[in-house]
């Protein structure tokens, strides 16, 4: 059977035949960070292989954390996993085999067949507790057990998916941008000190999953994230529906404090004092056949597209909406009512005003989701809601479909911005739209770029440039991609750069070539450019990270202008005035210095940070550094003097790279809020509020930075409004 085209992040044409000497048969799901295969060795046994996304496996961050899962996975390999056959990391497309195991996802059980019965749930937690038991054996902390993560075998459950496991004994806590962990199924300490997460916080995870097994839903439900954030750290858990025998047990694992949760070894004791013994029936209640839906049931495929046996990486889930019959249909008792419409009441607080609610998080909501595509093409001729105001402040929802925060620039007297299927201009006095024309990609990670006087709409996986005139968005030319390259922009050239690490300079006002080689030293180069320098920045980390190599590029002719090594593991977030300035990373990717390196004298300076601040986004304003970390912590850094000049906890739990702007820093948050502080006192003197829209269970893990104009500040959201306020006034807001 031929590959099957990739559905998951990013567009790629073909997949691979093979990882490595493995034939790849069929496709058994796509997920954020590869897909995974129906394969055979050469014997004959059956594989589940996972292939990281060829634009990800250009990514050292990426890279290293596809290691760590392989090193997580090997380590805990056994009875209650799926076990690790064989595994390339530092392939060109890292993959890893593990044994196939039939069975359907604990998610997908409960989806089909309802709650489980009281023996069933039983075995279940027996089997899941043996499970951690092993885990955490070998120091390993899963850290994102839930229901698509367990597989029921008919030997009993396994545990899969160790993306974003880590010892326990490790100083790698978290990491940046992607998901680190589910909220239904996280444990208090996970919003609250996500870098003190130990194996206490995966019986947690077991209670959650128990809830669902028993029910249908979560301990903790609604249909938001930050609301079910609040719940786990605040509330008592809702266990109505989960039998009588199991339920002290499971309220124990659901302890707010981790020293207070039952261990692996004693929640098997007490099993076995619920009941003598188990029968021998087989675990899984009804295996799917091939005449029902889905056909013959698979290694963790599910109707999510989650990645199966190898270990998903891809859209986490909510707790699961149960079905009408069983435990979930029966009545609740007066509590259990008066907790639900707390909930309702909750529910409605976020959509009034979820920004009080943000602050109430402490540490803030921890894990997010990436914002994907979807198939619906733009909805034309529909004119966009549209709230003006005095002072040129105004808020705008283009009908232009598609999902997550639109990602938006101001240029040629236009914003422009883009949002998955579709690229489009407002106004920046009123944001009454002037123009939309679709595009051809399901993923955005940043507006439309202006380059050689036309709007390039190209987004994350596209298939062709093109260049749009600013005034009507009409193309007047275009320009046909390979699979798996890469496009940045820098002054008027696009830089195309194919997975065989050759690099194409494209003019942006005319798309012809303008140059085409390779970067010494680059190997496939993944290029920044900043507003106002004339070069474009290749860097290449070394495979131990104490080292980055830094490559500055004349993007008109790929002239390598300088070339460095630099101690440590670095990223590029601003250039000024003639230098570059990176924030130093440690192996679980939270920041820990600020570097700045200075060309023309080949000079280095290095400011420690207090901590090290997780998920870090930092910008430059003359010698001030600012940088906001996962959870919201924001600090202003003085790099003269090496210290720290203030520290405010802003409740955002995953906010855009900050802006500094005329005496105020701003911020976006996932949740549609643009926050602005003092930049001088570190004070927060004004925030608008949330706009979740909808689809508020799918949140970014990185927001579109607010964008100046004048004395306007503008902002996007997750309900698909851009916005503009006063910056002068932020009280106002």
């Amino acid at each position: 059977m031929s590959p099957q085209r990739n559905t998951g992040a990013g567009a790629e044409a073909e997949l691979p035949e093979y990882a490595g000497h493995y034939r790849l048969e069929s496709c058994l799901g796509s997920g954020g960070m590869g897909v995974v295969h129906l394969a055979r060795s050469t014997s004959g046994m059956r594989l589940a292989v996972k292939v990281v996304h060829a634009e990800f496996a250009r990514d050292p961050e990426f890279r290293g954390r596809f290691r760590q899962e392989v090193a997580a996975a090997r380590r805990v390999s056994g009875a209650f996993t799926a076990p690790v056959v064989d595994a390339d990391p530092e392939a060109e497309r890292p993959w890893m085999a593990t044994l196939f195991i039939p069975g359907p996802t604990l998610s997908d059980q409960v989806k089909r067949k309802g709650p489980m019965a009281p023996e069933q749930l039983r075995r279940l937690m027996a089997g899941l507790a043996e499970a951690l038991r092993d885990i955490h054996r070998v120091g390993v902390v899963h850290r994102d057990l839930k229901p698509s993560n367990v597989l029921l075998a008919e030997d009993g459950p396994k545990v899969i998916d160790f993306g974003i496991s880590r010892p326990k004994d490790s100083e790698l806590r978290t990491e940046t941008g992607k998901l680190i962990g589910t909220p239904p199924f996280m444990a208090p300490e996970q919003f609250r000190r996500p870098r003190e997460v130990g194996p206490a916080a995966d019986i947690f995870a077991l209670g959650s999953v128990m809830v669902h097994a028993a029910t249908g839903r979560g301990p903790f439900d609604s249909d938001s994230p930050y609301v079910v954030a609040y719940q786990v750290v605040h509330d008592e858990p809702d266990l109505a529906g989960v039998p009588q025998g199991l339920a002290p047990l499971v309220r124990r694992c659901l302890a707010k404090e981790p020293a207070e949760r039952p261990t692996p070894d004693e929640l098997m004791r007490e099993l076995r004092s619920v009941a003598a013994s188990y029968d021998t029936q087989a675990f899984i209640p009804a295996q799917r056949t091939s005449g029902e839906p889905g056909g013959e049931a698979r290694s963790g495929e599910t109707p999510s597209g989650g990645e199966g046996s190898a270990g998903g990486a891809g859209p986490a889930s909510g707790a699961a909406s149960g079905p009408s019959s069983g435990p979930v249909g029966s009545g609740r008792s007066g509590p259990a009512r008066r907790r639900v419409a707390r909930r309702l009441g909750r529910r409605r607080a976020v959509a009034l005003g979820a920004g009080a609610l943000g602050l109430a998080l402490v540490g803030g909501l921890a894990a997010v989701w990436g914002t994907g595509g979807n198939d619906h093409p733009p909805r034309e001729g529909r004119a966009p809601a549209l709230t003006a105001a005095a002072g040129g402040t105004w808020s705008a929802r283009p009908a232009v479909g598609g999902e997550g925060m639109p990602h938006c620039a101001y240029a040629g007297g236009k914003v422009l911005c883009a949002r998955p299927g579709v690229v489009f201009a407002l106004s920046p006095d009123d944001g009454g739209l002037l123009w939309r024309r679709s595009v051809d990609t399901r993923s955005t990670s940043g507006p439309p770029a202006v380059s050689g006087g036309l709007v390039q709409p190209y987004t994350d996986g596209g298939t062709r440039l093109a260049g749009l005139a600013p005034a009507t968005g009409e193309q007047t030319w275009q320009r046909r991609l390979p699979a798996g390259t890469t496009v940045r922009y820098a002054g008027g050239t696009a830089l195309l750069a194919g997975a065989d690490g050759t690099v194409t300079g494209v003019d942006a006002a005319t798309g012809a070539q303008r140059w085409r080689g390779a970067v010494p030293g680059q190997g496939v180069p993944s290029f920044v450019a900043f507003p106002g320098e004339s070069s474009a920045y290749a860097t290449r980390t070394s495979a131990d990270g104490a080292s980055t190599r830094v490559t500055a590029v004349d993007p008109e002719t790929g002239r390598v202008r300088w070339d460095v090594r630099l101690r440590g593991w670095l990223k590029p977030f601003a250039a000024q005035d003639g230098e570059v300035f990176f924030l130093a990373v440690d192996s679980a990717y939270g920041a820990k210095e600020i570097v700045r390196y200075t060309p023309a004298t080949g000079s280095t300076r290095r400011v420690a940070l207090p901590t090290v601040l997780d998920g870090a986004h930092a910008t430059v304003r003359g010698n001030v550094v600012y940088v906001l970390a996962t959870g919201g912590s924001l600090d202003a850094v003085d790099l003269r003097s090496g210290r720290r000049l203030w520290h405010l906890e802003t409740s955002v739990s995953r906010g855009s790279a900050p802006v500094a702007l005329d005496g105020r820093v701003y911020v976006t948050a996932s949740d549609g809020r643009l926050l602005a502080v003092d930049a001088r006192k570190g004070r927060l003197v004004g925030q608008t509020p949330a706009r979740l829209g909808a689809n508020s269970a799918r949140v970014m893990s990185t927001p579109p930075a607010p964008v100046p104009v004048g004395h306007h500040v503008l902002a996007a959201a997750p309900d698909g409004t851009v916005f503009a306020v006063d910056g002068r006034k932020p009280s106002a807001w």
